[in-house]
């Protein structure tokens, strides 16, 4: 008997935003299995991810999310930090894959066989659907972290540089919670810092 070959999806969420962690998802499908009005979740309703996230999670053979924090990210760069949380949501599927696709042009250190395909979430069904919880989980995040920063509006443009988040940055400064090493956030640090006597 032939084992059944396991393709893994991988995709990451927020390496724009000003603040929060970056997450990645795993997703692994069983066979030839497919998911209806699975897409990159960048062309998808906020409500229809949803719905989507949770028929995933549900039917998916295998399914993992994992983050690199605020501090990784400011210690690694994005792209590195990118690349852990894509490595620690694929070592925390509980299955060997037995090819990782990874959404875009570089790959996260795995001991198993993987591949780099630009626009992937686009054109991969395990992809779309990693770019999906990927989106998800960091929403849901950014949703918690609003409850405790309520000030920055996270729960509109999700830590994204809109000009709401860097006017509120300026007034009430920069937390915890913000990506030091991202030049907005440094330039707001450097202002604060020069406006003192």
């Amino acid at each position: 008997m032939v084992a059944e070959r396991l393709i893994c999806g991988v995709d990451e969420a927020g390496r724009g935003p000003l603040a929060g962690p970056v997450f990645a998802a795993a997703v692994v499908f069983r066979g030839e299995q497919a998911i209806a009005g699975v897409a990159d979740s960048k062309v998808l309703a906020p409500r229809r991810r949803e719905i989507l996230a949770a028929t995933i999670r549900a039917q998916a053979l295998a399914w993992a999310v994992a983050q690199a924090s605020v501090e990784e990210i400011d210690r690694l760069n994005i792209l590195q930090a990118s690349l852990l949380a894509m490595r620690r949501a694929v070592l925390a599927l509980g299955l060997a894959p037995s090819l990782v696709l990874v959404d875009g042009r570089q790959r996260p250190a795995l001991d198993y066989p993987t591949r780099a395909v630009v626009r992937g979430d686009a054109s991969v069904p395990q992809i779309s659907a990693a770019s999906i919880l990927a989106k998800t989980a960091r929403d849901l995040e950014m949703l918690r972290l609003h409850a405790l920063y309520p000030q920055y509006g996270l729960d509109r443009h999700k830590g994204y540089p809109t000009p709401q988040h860097l006017s509120a940055i300026k007034h009430y400064g920069v937390c915890e919670i913000h990506r030091q090493s991202y030049a907005p956030v440094r330039k707001a640090l450097q202002e604060r810092a020069g406006a003192r006597p």
